[in-house]
């Protein structure tokens, strides 16, 4: 596997104020807002921040869940050896019109690891 970028996913009820709050204080920038989530980066070598919207595919969760998301190359190998793996696969592989693939695994603590890959939009 190929781990292109690190991020650190936190599901939010107000990710504006999230935003905010690392912009202003921590000196991290808005990279993309859209309305189900904000992505911020630095300059430096910190993982960048996901802020994501509460994830209605997991309505029992309460608070900010981080999740652990690495972007990777070849999603779709990776997705067809960890399933042929037996990994705990909590979110088969889908792909969402605005390019990014997605999948996670959760780990037996609970720790939800999120692998993406953006992939351009057809026409884009």
């Amino acid at each position: 596997m190929n781990i292109i970028t690190s991020t650190v996913v936190f599901t939010v009820d107000d990710p504006a104020g999230s935003r905010r709050f690392f912009s202003a204080h921590l000196g991290f920038r808005e990279v993309l807002d859209t309305p189900d989530f904000t992505w911020l980066s630095r300059d430096d070598g910190a993982a960048d921040i996901l802020l994501r919207r509460r994830d209605l595919e997991l309505p029992w969760q309460s608070g900010a869940q981080p999740v652990v998301a690495f972007a990777v190359t070849d999603l779709a190998k990776e997705s067809e050896r960890l399933h042929a793996e037996g990994a705990p696969i909590t979110t088969r592989l889908r792909c969402d019109p605005s390019g990014e693939r997605l999948m996670r695994l959760t780990d037996p603590n609970g720790i939800v690891v999120e692998l993406t890959e953006w992939i351009p939009p057809s026409g884009a």
